[in-house]
């Protein structure tokens, strides 16, 4: 039987399975994220999962305006599990797991992290906390013009 978290030859494990991240995103998990470039003002994103069935979810995204509002259309679109599982592939021969933890606005978590070397200098890293199926609870990627671009989750809402 081959290891579900291994989705093609030469590829890391990911950190969850389509099945775990289908388990950890019911109907209504929201999830707020604190986006910072490296040049520009921060912002906050949220994510929505909705109308899930064994296969996938509607995910739903929109931009928080500075007033704490909605700013902006809704976004949606279906991804598959498998999928969303699919963006914490990387070969390999690029990627290096540790654990680790890390301090979000939701306290100190045990995390798996993945640094991922884009081949031309430059390492994007993923924080992965299992208990938080799913998307990384904090990703950094270096930025265009110099500098790391951020990303990390402040609220995780479930139904």
């Amino acid at each position: 039987m081959s290891d579900p978290h291994v989705l093609a030859p030469g590829t890391a494990p990911t950190p969850f399975t389509a099945d775990e991240i289908r388990a950890g995103c019911p109907d209504g998990r929201t999830i707020t994220l604190l986006v910072e470039p490296a040049d520009g003002p921060s912002w906050q994103r949220v994510n929505r999962f909705v109308d899930p069935d064994e296969d996938g979810a509607t995910l739903q995204r929109w931009r928080i305006g500075p007033d704490g509002h909605r700013e902006g259309e809704v976004e949606e679109g279906r991804m598959t599990w498998l999928q969303l599982q699919g963006h914490a592939s990387f070969p390999v021969s690029a990627v290096t797991v540790t654990p680790d933890t890390v301090e979000l606005p939701l306290g100190t978590v045990d995390a798996l992290r993945y640094a991922v070397d884009d081949g031309e200098g430059g390492v994007a890293t993923f924080w992965f906390a299992p208990a938080f199926p799913g998307m990384p609870v904090r990703y950094e990627t270096p930025a265009e013009d110099g500098g790391t671009d951020r990303t990390t989750m402040v609220r995780n809402e479930l139904p």
